[in-house]
């Protein structure tokens, strides 16, 4: 019974450690998320932009 207990709480230490140390890489995929997604909608946003002034008036 004791080597159950001693399982289960190394079980646990490991976890919490490997969470603790993949903080830092699900922030840093995170931010590359981010990036990639505000650069797609730069990239939008300025084409739609070019395309209306592109477009001749029609008043």
């Amino acid at each position: 019974m004791d080597w159950l207990t001693t399982l289960i709480m190394g079980n646990t230490v490991q976890t919490t450690g490997l969470l603790l140390e993949s903080r830092h890489l699900v922030g840093f995929v995170a931010a590359i998320l981010a990036a990639m997604l505000a650069a797609q909608l730069g990239w939008h946003g300025t084409d739609r932009i070019i395309a209306w002034r592109g477009r001749p008036d029609e008043d």
